[in-house]
């Protein structure tokens, strides 16, 4: 099956998509790689939902990828004695670690560390930014606060602390069982949600071995003001808009939006933009406008994926907000700005053989009007390195591991294929040229571009080109 578009699209799964049949409704209509939220998945519905999604890949003879996100630390205050409270601005209200029930001057904060860790002037956004309080006085046990922005306050609902640096791990106890499970489960990615520091990654990547791709998840702060060593040490990235727009103006989040993608396909990771995309498709059957644009927008940036929520996860209409990504994002690649964007955009290759290879293939394919660039990559690393270049010609990478294949579904223009590696070079070129043809890329007499490396079966060994014509039968020749 045959994307008409290089962005690829991200789907969440929940109570409206759980279903085999719904999953591969969804994969037929757009979606290529499956999102499980492990803070609404138990272990055995995201077992579940692998196998269903296992399932659909068999019958579709296509290789999907999975993504299993992962809750992190959610901060939320304690109970109150009527189930709510008002807080009018310009009072004083307390966080403390006191296990009574909340009153009108105080509730508890079930996170000693994040007491700890407070000072004057941090803020603290609750219920998702509604309501604005600022420390006046505080030590390792309680907070005092002024009510800068007040509100009807509940039991139980989230606080943000984005001027502070929580002096924990991102993975909570919640999180490394559910890590163990995906893993169990063989997902192909896993989020790392409210990282703050590299090191959050560095603890993930201990436990994941490269079983997994580790998907950093930007939402606060203190990750923005690191990104550059966040990027080095993920396999991914995501902009998650939603906690990101509660714990940092609003109007600053395009800009950072930007800023990470472009940082990203500089260093050739695969990025993901996401939140509330079409949200009003939660409930409606059409998008607003300002939807529309804000998914174009991500795709004429270069982004590697576009992420669907609540609209396919809860939703009334998760196919056809589905259908209106691909729409969107296949039209937005017809116009004649988006090729010259991602030139303009286009940056220098490293100083590797495997990245002049993959810039060199690029520049022969657009100049000699190829019909394909077909890599050859066991490790993925190729696939990477070609969508890195954002060519005009399609991708097919060719993998003899299955889990490279579902890893590389997530990456930008990547048409992936589980195919054996070559014994040498002419069987390089027909297996080639066989499935450009199959898969509808390349008509007899085109050429097409492969790269590979030599000897066959090394990875990361990139370093050979070759053109050849597709024969009538499908098979190459020189």
């Amino acid at each position: 099956m045959k994307r008409n578009r290089r962005v690829k699209i991200l789907a969440t799964l929940g109570p409206s998509s759980s279903d085999q049949a719904m999953i591969e409704k969804l994969f037929k209509a757009g979606a290529d790689v499956f999102r499980i939220n492990m803070s609404h998945t138990d272990h055995a519905l995201l077992k579940t939902l692998v196998e269903r999604i296992r399932a659909v890949e068999a019958a579709v003879e296509r290789p999907i990828g999975i993504l299993a996100d992962l809750q992190g630390p959610k901060l939320r205050v304690g109970t109150f004695e009527n189930k709510s409270i008002v807080l009018k601005e310009g009072a004083t209200f307390t966080l403390d670690g006191n296990d009574a029930p909340g009153t009108q001057e105080r509730v508890r904060l079930p996170h000693p560390e994040i007491l700890s860790a407070l000072e004057p002037g941090h803020r603290l956004l609750l219920d998702d930014g509604k309501i604005k309080l600022i420390v006046t006085e505080c030590d390792e046990t309680s907070a005092t606060t002024r009510v800068e922005i007040g509100g009807k306050l509940s039991d139980r609902k989230g606080v943000s602390v984005p001027d502070t640096t929580i002096p924990v791990g991102a993975l909570t106890e919640k999180d490394r069982k559910d890590l163990d499970a995906a893993l169990n489960a063989n997902v192909d990615w896993v989020a790392l949600s409210f990282i703050q520091r590299p090191e959050d990654l560095a603890e993930a990547r201990k436990v994941t071995r490269g079983r997994a791709g580790i998907l950093a998840k930007i939402e606060k702060p203190q990750a923005v003001e690191r990104i550059d060593e966040i990027i080095e040490l993920s396999d991914a990235l995501m902009v998650a808009r939603g906690d990101l727009g509660v714990e940092m103006p609003l109007e600053k989040v395009p800009g950072i939006q930007k800023h990470i993608t472009r940082a990203a396909r500089r260093a050739g990771k695969p990025v993901v933009v996401a939140t509330q995309m079409l949200e009003s498709m939660i409930t409606s059957p059409v998008p607003t406008r300002a939807e529309v644009s804000d998914v174009a927008n991500a795709v004429f940036e270069g982004a590697d994926a576009i992420m669907l929520s609540a609209e396919s996860a809860a939703g009334d209409f998760p196919l056809e907000a589905v259908e209106t990504m691909n729409r969107v994002a296949e039209e937005v690649e017809r116009d004649p700005n988006y090729a010259n964007i991602m030139h303009a955009q286009r940056t220098e290759p490293e100083a590797t053989g495997a990245d002049t290879i993959s810039a060199a293939a690029r520049q022969i394919a657009e100049t000699l009007h190829l019909a394909a660039i077909v890599c050859y990559t066991s490790s993925g690393a190729t696939g990477l390195r070609a969508a890195r270049e954002r060519p005009t010609t399609p991708i097919i990478a060719l993998s003899p591991v299955v889990a490279t294949a579902r890893r590389l579904a997530l990456v930008w223009g990547t048409h992936c294929v589980v195919s054996e590696d070559a014994r040498d070079e002419n069987e390089m070129v027909d297996r080639a040229c066989r499935l450009a043809f199959k898969d509808g890329f390349a008509r007899p007499g085109q050429r097409i571009i492969i790269t590979a490396g030599v000897p066959f079966g090394t990875p990361g060994a990139t370093n050979m080109l070759r053109i050849a014509f597709v024969g009538s039968d499908g098979l190459g020749g020189i």
